[in-house]
């Protein structure tokens, strides 16, 4: 009975040590598998044959002596993940639990209780340390669904249209038919990029202003993406988007000095060696106002009077908190 359950426990220890392998490369050959785990290649296929029955799709390749490759499953067998794996996992999980993304919180946090679940102590330990010292900076911004980044990046994958309405900046809806191509997060926000048919250009939207229709259109033919930097792509359409208040601003530093420390959508420009004109823009007056503060420089407005009266207000509440600490 003891040689019985020795030899399971050598079985099943094998079995995670090949595996292991698996997921480390995408082809090994039979034999060099065999080489490793110290085993016959007729054990090699007999331990593929007990993974499969496990729900691990692991496929023939051909070639000298033949080969095995573990490929993508419709179903999700048990996780195979070594203790820094399973740390970074389980403190990415707490962490999403406090995320935008509305929804995922909840399953986040049933994940992270199934894999704490089954951690050693001494690695409960490790998360629980890495979690007790990371303070989140809480950066606000829109709520997203995660069911419609779910559907949206299923669609953009699958190649078939969406259809949806779009609330742009200034608070109209229209309906837009839209070959969805990617997603991409930037400033705590998500962002669709995709082929406007209707308006036959490429197109950026905000996530958070989409409300998809159902059920999603046909499928499309992939076009060549407007940037090769996708990323910098939306990041630069961002910057330079229309603001609903702008401001031209003369800050008192030359142009060498202060662009290093703007977007590169920020129109700068040179008055003197001293001096410099800023256009700068924000979706209200005291974001426009408290962006101009962190300049850390001195400069003058004009206008437009939202943005002085927006200025005047923060000026009398920092007054106030200087003046208790007194």
């Amino acid at each position: 009975m003891a040689a019985r359950i020795g030899s399971m426990l050598e079985t099943s220890a094998r079995l995670l040590r090949l595996l292991s392998l698996l997921q480390a490369r995408r082809d090994w050959p039979g034999p060099e598998l065999a080489e490793r785990l110290g085993v016959s290649a007729r054990t090699i296929r007999k331990d593929v044959e007990k993974l499969r029955a496990l729900g691990y799709p692991v496929h023939a390749v051909s070639g000298a002596g033949g080969g095995y490759r573990l490929g993508a499953g419709a179903e999700l067998p048990p996780l195979l993940l070594d203790d820094e794996e399973a740390v970074a996992v389980a403190v990415g999980l707490r962490t999403a639990a406090g995320g935008t993304v509305a929804g995922i919180e909840e399953t986040s946090v049933r994940a992270l209780a199934k894999l704490e679940q089954v951690l050693p102590e001494r690695l409960r330990r490790r998360v629980n340390a890495v979690q007790t010292h990371l303070l989140p900076v809480p950066l606000g911004g829109p709520v997203v669904d995660a069911a419609a980044l779910t559907r949206i990046a299923s669609a953009a994958r699958d190649r078939h249209r969406l259809r949806f309405d779009y609330r742009d900046h200034e608070g109209a809806v229209r309906t837009r038919d839209v070959e969805p191509y990617r997603l991409v997060s930037h400033g705590r926000r998500w962002y669709l990029v995709g082929y406007d048919t209707g308006r036959a250009d490429w197109r950026t939207f905000r996530v958070d202003r989409i409300e998809l229709r159902s059920p999603d259109g046909p499928r499309f033919t992939p076009r060549e993406p407007p940037d090769p930097d996708i990323a910098g792509y939306v990041a630069r359409g961002v910057d330079a988007a229309p603001m609903r208040y702008r401001a031209a601003v003369t800050v008192h530093a030359s142009a060498e000095q202060l662009r290093p420390w703007l977007s590169a959508a920020v129109q700068v420009e040179a008055v003197d060696e001293r001096t410099c004109l800023v256009h700068a823009g924000a979706e209200s007056p005291r974001l426009l106002a408290a962006y101009l503060a962190m300049l850390d420089l001195d400069f003058e407005v004009d206008g437009p009077p939202e943005l002085l009266d927006a200025m005047a207000v923060i000026e009398r509440r920092l007054r106030r908190a200087a003046r208790r600490e007194t």
